[in-house]
């Protein structure tokens, strides 16, 4: 009998609210801290960014490397992204002039130890034409690149910053054109 009480009671009590449920369009409750949905707009969780490469006169050298990211986590600590890059270089010092075309890919992740410091691990892979001297020919093959380091990035107004890093190829393929010597790269970002 206190069984048959205790089950009616229940079933008056979420009754009334059941029912109401059916009727009234109530607005979605915001969803709890922990949800999986993020709360940020796209627009603030994708930054884009990349570098120009500009040199001429004996040796030019043109280059464009545009890039994306995306930010992991809500305080924008933790980011990952994509990049694509194009390379012209000729060489006047060699007759005939020496003239190449390389482009590549890269995954990256960074981690912003403080806004303006940062933790870089890059996996990039780029085709060059490498030259033999046995034949005097050139043939193109990929070559691998894993990057680590770090930079610094100053913040220039807007959603504008100037981006400085400096990396090390933990791999040191026999193909690389750059041997144990370290990266430093400057660039733009701008988020949207």
């Amino acid at each position: 009998m206190t069984k048959c009480i205790i089950l009616l009671g229940a079933l008056l009590l979420c009754g009334p609210g059941a029912a109401a449920q059916d009727y009234v369009q109530e607005p979605d409750p915001a969803p709890p801290a922990n949800s999986r949905k993020d709360p940020r707009p796209l627009q603030d969780r994708l930054y884009f960014g990349g570098g120009v490469s500009l040199m001429f006169g004996t040796v030019t050298n043109l280059g464009i490397a545009p890039l994306v990211g995306y930010k992991i986590d809500q305080k924008g600590k933790l980011s990952s992204g994509i990049g694509l890059n194009y390379y012209y270089y000729k060489d006047n010092r060699y007759s005939p002039s020496y003239e190449s075309s390389n482009y590549g890919w890269s995954v990256f992740s960074r981690y912003r130890v403080i806004p303006q410091a940062f933790l870089h691990a890059e996996y990039n892979s780029q085709s060059y034409e490498l030259y033999s001297p046995f034949g005097e020919t050139t043939q193109r093959e990929w070559v691998p690149f894993l990057l680590v380091g770090g930079g610094y990035s100053q913040h220039l107004g807007g959603n504008s910053y100037l981006t400085f890093q400096i990396l090390w190829d933990l791999i040191q393929d026999l193909r690389s054109p750059y041997g144990a010597q370290p990266f430093f790269s400057v660039g733009v970002g701008v988020g949207f």
